[in-house]
Protein backbone atom coordinates (compact mmCIF):
# COMPACT_ATOMS: atom_id res chain seq x y z
CA UNK A 1 0.00 0.00 0.00
CA UNK A 2 1.72 3.41 -0.86
CA UNK A 3 1.52 6.31 1.11
CA UNK A 4 -1.32 8.64 1.24
CA UNK A 5 -2.88 12.25 2.44
CA UNK A 6 -5.61 11.96 5.00
CA UNK A 7 -7.76 15.09 5.15
CA UNK A 8 -10.44 15.02 8.19
CA UNK A 9 -13.38 16.89 6.81
CA UNK A 10 -16.11 18.90 9.03
CA UNK A 11 -19.28 19.69 7.00
CA UNK A 12 -20.29 18.13 3.62
CA UNK A 13 -19.48 21.35 1.53
CA UNK A 14 -15.55 20.98 2.80
CA UNK A 15 -15.72 17.29 2.25
CA UNK A 16 -16.92 18.37 -1.79
CA UNK A 17 -14.24 21.38 -2.25
CA UNK A 18 -11.86 18.18 -0.84
CA UNK A 19 -12.40 15.40 -3.46
CA UNK A 20 -12.87 18.16 -6.17
CA UNK A 21 -9.23 19.31 -5.19
CA UNK A 22 -7.05 17.69 -7.98
CA UNK A 23 -3.91 19.90 -7.38
CA UNK A 24 -2.56 17.04 -5.37
CA UNK A 25 -1.21 14.34 -7.39
CA UNK A 26 -3.17 10.73 -7.86
CA UNK A 27 -6.61 9.89 -7.13
CA UNK A 28 -8.78 11.55 -3.96
CA UNK A 29 -11.39 9.29 -2.93
CA UNK A 30 -14.08 9.64 0.37
CA UNK A 31 -14.00 7.59 3.53
CA UNK A 32 -16.68 6.70 5.84
CA UNK A 33 -16.12 3.06 7.60
CA UNK A 34 -13.91 2.19 5.32
CA UNK A 35 -14.26 -1.51 5.39
CA UNK A 36 -14.38 -2.10 1.42
CA UNK A 37 -12.00 0.95 0.74
CA UNK A 38 -9.35 -0.24 2.43
CA UNK A 39 -9.99 -3.86 1.59
CA UNK A 40 -9.25 -2.77 -2.14
CA UNK A 41 -6.43 -0.23 -0.98
CA UNK A 42 -4.26 -3.44 0.28
CA UNK A 43 -5.60 -5.62 -2.37
CA UNK A 44 -4.10 -2.89 -4.82
CA UNK A 45 -6.84 -2.35 -6.78
CA UNK A 46 -7.01 1.29 -5.49
CA UNK A 47 -4.42 3.44 -4.57
CA UNK A 48 -5.44 7.12 -3.64
CA UNK A 49 -3.54 10.22 -3.14
CA UNK A 50 -5.73 11.49 -0.76
CA UNK A 51 -8.41 10.37 1.44
CA UNK A 52 -11.17 12.74 2.77
CA UNK A 53 -12.39 11.36 5.90
CA UNK A 54 -16.31 11.51 6.23
CA UNK A 55 -16.97 10.30 9.80
CA UNK A 56 -15.58 13.68 11.29
CA UNK A 57 -18.58 15.67 9.40
CA UNK A 58 -21.35 16.22 12.20
CA UNK A 59 -24.94 15.07 11.63
CA UNK A 60 -24.42 12.38 8.77
CA UNK A 61 -25.41 9.52 11.33
CA UNK A 62 -28.82 10.04 12.36
CA UNK A 63 -32.67 8.71 11.72
CA UNK A 64 -35.23 11.01 11.48
CA UNK A 65 -38.54 11.04 10.13
CA UNK A 66 -39.41 14.22 7.88
CA UNK A 67 -42.72 16.34 7.79
CA UNK A 68 -44.02 14.68 4.95
CA UNK A 69 -43.78 10.96 6.71
CA UNK A 70 -40.47 9.92 5.14
CA UNK A 71 -37.73 8.32 6.58
CA UNK A 72 -34.76 9.60 6.19
CA UNK A 73 -31.35 7.84 7.24
CA UNK A 74 -28.11 9.30 7.00
CA UNK A 75 -25.11 8.07 4.80
CA UNK A 76 -22.84 7.63 8.42
CA UNK A 77 -25.01 5.59 10.10
CA UNK A 78 -23.86 2.16 10.77
CA UNK A 79 -25.96 -0.76 9.70
CA UNK A 80 -25.63 -2.03 13.69
CA UNK A 81 -27.98 1.11 13.88
CA UNK A 82 -30.33 0.57 11.31
CA UNK A 83 -30.84 -3.37 12.11
CA UNK A 84 -31.52 -1.82 15.87
CA UNK A 85 -33.52 1.27 15.52
CA UNK A 86 -37.01 0.59 16.35
CA UNK A 87 -38.87 2.91 14.05
CA UNK A 88 -36.95 1.04 11.30
CA UNK A 89 -37.66 -2.39 12.65
CA UNK A 90 -41.51 -1.22 12.82
CA UNK A 91 -42.45 0.35 9.70
CA UNK A 92 -39.48 -0.90 6.92
CA UNK A 93 -38.45 -4.50 8.61
CA UNK A 94 -37.40 -5.82 5.37
CA UNK A 95 -34.47 -3.12 5.83
CA UNK A 96 -33.80 -3.73 9.43
CA UNK A 97 -33.29 -7.52 8.54
CA UNK A 98 -30.91 -6.86 5.17
CA UNK A 99 -29.24 -4.53 7.64
CA UNK A 100 -28.81 -7.19 10.90
CA UNK A 101 -27.77 -10.28 8.38
CA UNK A 102 -24.95 -8.04 6.39
CA UNK A 103 -21.56 -9.68 6.96
CA UNK A 104 -20.65 -9.50 10.45
CA UNK A 105 -21.54 -8.06 13.72
CA UNK A 106 -17.92 -6.59 13.94
CA UNK A 107 -18.57 -5.34 10.14
CA UNK A 108 -21.89 -4.04 11.18
CA UNK A 109 -20.46 -1.95 13.85
CA UNK A 110 -18.59 0.31 11.58
CA UNK A 111 -19.94 -0.19 8.09
CA UNK A 112 -22.22 2.70 7.22
CA UNK A 113 -25.18 2.48 4.94
CA UNK A 114 -23.77 5.24 2.94
CA UNK A 115 -20.41 2.83 2.32
CA UNK A 116 -22.74 -0.50 1.38
CA UNK A 117 -24.25 1.10 -0.80
CA UNK A 118 -21.01 2.18 -2.56
CA UNK A 119 -19.05 -1.08 -2.18
CA UNK A 120 -17.76 -2.73 -5.24
CA UNK A 121 -18.25 -6.37 -6.45
CA UNK A 122 -16.90 -9.31 -4.54
CA UNK A 123 -15.77 -11.25 -7.74
CA UNK A 124 -12.51 -12.77 -7.14
CA UNK A 125 -11.14 -11.33 -10.28
CA UNK A 126 -12.16 -7.88 -9.96
CA UNK A 127 -10.67 -7.92 -6.20
CA UNK A 128 -7.06 -9.22 -7.85
CA UNK A 129 -4.97 -6.47 -9.32
CA UNK A 130 -3.67 -8.41 -12.39
CA UNK A 131 -7.11 -8.47 -14.10
CA UNK A 132 -7.43 -4.83 -13.65
CA UNK A 133 -4.54 -4.57 -16.23
CA UNK A 134 -5.56 -3.60 -20.10
CA UNK A 135 -2.99 -5.50 -21.21
CA UNK A 136 -5.04 -9.34 -19.41
CA UNK A 137 -8.43 -8.67 -18.93
CA UNK A 138 -10.89 -7.24 -22.25
CA UNK A 139 -14.79 -8.15 -20.66
CA UNK A 140 -15.50 -10.33 -17.66
CA UNK A 141 -12.89 -13.08 -17.49
CA UNK A 142 -15.69 -14.87 -14.94
CA UNK A 143 -17.90 -15.27 -18.14
CA UNK A 144 -16.07 -18.52 -18.68
CA UNK A 145 -13.79 -19.07 -15.53
CA UNK A 146 -15.36 -19.37 -11.74
CA UNK A 147 -18.91 -18.30 -11.76
CA UNK A 148 -20.82 -20.43 -9.56
CA UNK A 149 -21.40 -17.28 -7.27
CA UNK A 150 -22.31 -14.81 -10.34
CA UNK A 151 -25.15 -13.17 -12.34
CA UNK A 152 -28.01 -15.51 -14.01
CA UNK A 153 -29.54 -12.48 -15.52
CA UNK A 154 -28.28 -9.74 -17.35
CA UNK A 155 -24.80 -11.74 -17.73
CA UNK A 156 -24.09 -10.79 -21.43
CA UNK A 157 -21.81 -8.52 -20.94
CA UNK A 158 -20.77 -8.41 -17.34
CA UNK A 159 -21.51 -11.16 -14.63
CA UNK A 160 -20.18 -9.69 -11.07
CA UNK A 161 -23.19 -9.16 -8.62
CA UNK A 162 -23.41 -6.19 -5.90
CA UNK A 163 -22.53 -7.24 -2.80
CA UNK A 164 -24.87 -4.75 -0.67
CA UNK A 165 -27.74 -6.59 0.77
CA UNK A 166 -29.48 -3.34 2.35
CA UNK A 167 -29.51 -2.06 -1.25
CA UNK A 168 -32.12 -5.35 -2.25
CA UNK A 169 -34.39 -4.28 0.47
CA UNK A 170 -34.22 -0.18 -0.79
CA UNK A 171 -35.52 -1.31 -4.13
CA UNK A 172 -38.38 -2.89 -3.02
CA UNK A 173 -39.09 0.21 -0.60
CA UNK A 174 -38.70 2.36 -3.83
CA UNK A 175 -36.01 4.27 -1.59
CA UNK A 176 -33.82 7.25 -3.06
CA UNK A 177 -29.94 8.52 -2.16
CA UNK A 178 -29.64 12.54 -1.96
CA UNK A 179 -26.30 13.40 -3.32
CA UNK A 180 -24.30 16.48 -2.93
CA UNK A 181 -22.02 17.89 -5.61
CA UNK A 182 -19.88 21.10 -6.44
CA UNK A 183 -21.43 24.03 -6.21
CA UNK A 184 -24.09 23.19 -3.19
CA UNK A 185 -25.70 21.04 -6.27
CA UNK A 186 -28.14 18.65 -4.83
CA UNK A 187 -30.15 15.49 -6.74
CA UNK A 188 -32.11 13.10 -5.54
CA UNK A 189 -31.60 9.55 -7.37
CA UNK A 190 -33.72 5.89 -6.53
CA UNK A 191 -31.86 3.69 -5.52
CA UNK A 192 -32.78 1.49 -8.39
CA UNK A 193 -31.58 3.66 -11.11
CA UNK A 194 -28.45 4.65 -8.86
CA UNK A 195 -26.37 1.29 -9.61
CA UNK A 196 -24.34 0.51 -12.72
CA UNK A 197 -23.14 -2.54 -14.06
CA UNK A 198 -19.81 -3.24 -12.88
CA UNK A 199 -17.06 -2.74 -15.76
CA UNK A 200 -13.36 -3.52 -15.26
CA UNK A 201 -12.10 -0.71 -17.08
CA UNK A 202 -13.83 2.15 -15.31
CA UNK A 203 -14.22 0.86 -11.80
CA UNK A 204 -17.31 2.08 -11.60
CA UNK A 205 -20.89 0.39 -9.95
CA UNK A 206 -22.55 3.59 -9.31
CA UNK A 207 -24.13 6.74 -11.28
CA UNK A 208 -22.48 8.99 -8.29
CA UNK A 209 -20.11 11.58 -9.97
CA UNK A 210 -16.02 12.79 -8.74
CA UNK A 211 -16.70 15.21 -6.29
CA UNK A 212 -20.16 13.97 -5.05
CA UNK A 213 -20.88 12.84 -1.84
CA UNK A 214 -24.09 10.58 -0.76
CA UNK A 215 -25.36 12.14 2.24
CA UNK A 216 -28.91 10.30 2.97
CA UNK A 217 -30.77 7.48 2.26
CA UNK A 218 -35.03 8.50 1.94
CA UNK A 219 -37.50 5.58 2.09
CA UNK A 220 -41.52 6.72 1.64
CA UNK A 221 -43.86 6.56 4.13
CA UNK A 222 -45.76 3.66 3.22
CA UNK A 223 -49.58 3.36 3.18
CA UNK A 224 -51.67 2.04 5.52
CA UNK A 225 -51.81 -2.10 5.47
CA UNK A 226 -48.12 -2.44 4.14
CA UNK A 227 -46.58 -5.41 5.11
CA UNK A 228 -42.54 -6.36 3.83
CA UNK A 229 -40.08 -9.71 4.18
CA UNK A 230 -36.74 -10.08 3.61
CA UNK A 231 -34.73 -13.30 3.04
CA UNK A 232 -30.94 -13.86 2.76
CA UNK A 233 -30.42 -17.60 1.31
CA UNK A 234 -26.26 -18.38 2.24
CA UNK A 235 -24.48 -21.94 2.02
CA UNK A 236 -23.74 -22.14 5.72
CA UNK A 237 -26.23 -20.36 8.61
CA UNK A 238 -22.85 -18.66 9.51
CA UNK A 239 -22.13 -15.63 7.91
CA UNK A 240 -21.30 -16.08 4.06
CA UNK A 241 -22.14 -14.31 1.14
CA UNK A 242 -25.42 -14.77 0.15
CA UNK A 243 -26.57 -17.44 -3.14
CA UNK A 244 -29.38 -14.74 -3.50
CA UNK A 245 -31.50 -12.62 -1.54
CA UNK A 246 -34.95 -11.26 -2.13
CA UNK A 247 -36.79 -8.29 -0.57
CA UNK A 248 -40.95 -7.95 -0.50
CA UNK A 249 -43.55 -5.23 -0.29
CA UNK A 250 -46.82 -5.92 -0.44
CA UNK A 251 -49.55 -3.41 -0.15
CA UNK A 252 -52.67 -5.52 1.38
CA UNK A 253 -56.07 -5.27 1.48
CA UNK A 254 -57.23 -7.85 3.73
CA UNK A 255 -56.20 -11.34 1.92
CA UNK A 256 -55.46 -9.45 -1.36
CA UNK A 257 -52.42 -7.81 -2.75
CA UNK A 258 -53.40 -3.73 -3.75
CA UNK A 259 -49.78 -3.50 -4.50
CA UNK A 260 -46.45 -5.66 -4.89
CA UNK A 261 -42.97 -4.89 -5.01
CA UNK A 262 -40.17 -7.70 -5.37
CA UNK A 263 -36.87 -6.78 -5.49
CA UNK A 264 -33.96 -9.69 -5.85
CA UNK A 265 -29.65 -9.22 -5.11
CA UNK A 266 -27.06 -11.21 -6.07
CA UNK A 267 -28.64 -12.64 -9.37
CA UNK A 268 -27.95 -9.85 -11.89
CA UNK A 269 -24.94 -6.96 -11.54
CA UNK A 270 -27.44 -4.52 -10.04
CA UNK A 271 -30.68 -5.13 -8.23
CA UNK A 272 -33.64 -6.45 -9.99
CA UNK A 273 -37.04 -5.80 -9.54
CA UNK A 274 -39.42 -8.94 -10.62
CA UNK A 275 -41.85 -7.49 -12.54
CA UNK A 276 -43.86 -10.01 -14.08
CA UNK A 277 -44.20 -11.10 -10.54
CA UNK A 278 -45.43 -8.07 -9.09
CA UNK A 279 -48.24 -8.02 -11.63
CA UNK A 280 -49.44 -11.43 -11.11
CA UNK A 281 -49.62 -10.60 -7.13
CA UNK A 282 -51.11 -7.31 -7.84
CA UNK A 283 -55.26 -6.96 -7.31
CA UNK A 284 -55.11 -10.88 -6.27
CA UNK A 285 -55.95 -12.80 -2.92
CA UNK A 286 -52.75 -14.56 -2.06
CA UNK A 287 -52.19 -18.39 -1.22
CA UNK A 288 -49.41 -20.51 -1.90
CA UNK A 289 -50.48 -21.27 -5.76
CA UNK A 290 -50.56 -18.08 -6.45
CA UNK A 291 -47.03 -17.23 -4.11
CA UNK A 292 -45.80 -19.91 -6.09
CA UNK A 293 -46.96 -18.74 -10.00
CA UNK A 294 -45.26 -15.30 -8.96
CA UNK A 295 -42.31 -16.82 -7.82
CA UNK A 296 -41.91 -19.29 -11.56
CA UNK A 297 -42.35 -15.79 -13.22
CA UNK A 298 -39.48 -14.20 -11.02
CA UNK A 299 -37.24 -16.59 -12.65
CA UNK A 300 -38.20 -16.96 -16.14
CA UNK A 301 -36.01 -15.70 -18.54
CA UNK A 302 -32.81 -16.61 -16.54
CA UNK A 303 -29.22 -17.35 -18.49
CA UNK A 304 -27.29 -19.03 -15.78
CA UNK A 305 -23.64 -19.13 -17.23
CA UNK A 306 -21.66 -22.76 -16.63
CA UNK A 307 -21.10 -23.47 -13.19
CA UNK A 308 -24.60 -21.08 -11.50
CA UNK A 309 -27.50 -22.91 -12.56
CA UNK A 310 -28.01 -24.30 -9.45
CA UNK A 311 -29.15 -20.23 -8.28
CA UNK A 312 -31.98 -20.78 -10.47
CA UNK A 313 -34.32 -23.34 -8.23
CA UNK A 314 -33.19 -21.49 -4.94
CA UNK A 315 -34.27 -18.59 -6.18
CA UNK A 316 -37.63 -19.40 -7.13
CA UNK A 317 -38.32 -20.90 -3.83
CA UNK A 318 -36.74 -18.26 -2.00
CA UNK A 319 -39.23 -15.60 -3.81
CA UNK A 320 -42.20 -18.15 -2.97
CA UNK A 321 -41.08 -18.26 0.68
CA UNK A 322 -40.41 -14.90 1.13
CA UNK A 323 -44.27 -13.74 -0.82
CA UNK A 324 -45.97 -15.76 2.13
CA UNK A 325 -43.24 -14.96 5.07
CA UNK A 326 -44.52 -11.00 3.68
CA UNK A 327 -47.81 -11.76 3.72
CA UNK A 328 -48.06 -13.38 6.94
CA UNK A 329 -45.92 -10.28 8.50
Amino acid sequence: MQSFEWVDATSVEQAVQLLGDRTSSGLVMAKAGGIDLLDLMKEGILAPARLVNLKTIPGLDEIKIRASGELEIGALTTLARIDNDRRIREQYPALSEAAGHAATPQVRNAGTIGGNLLQKPRCWYFRNEIFHRDEIVRGDPALSGENQYHAIFDNGTTSMVHASTPATALVAYNAAVELVGQQGKKRTVPVREFFLPADFMTGRVTVIEPGEVLTHVVLPALPRGTKSAYHKQTERDSYDWPICDVAVVLEMQGKAVRAAAIAMGWVAPTPRRASESERILAGKSLDDERAGEAARAAVAGSTPLSKNAYKVPILEAVVRRTILKAATA
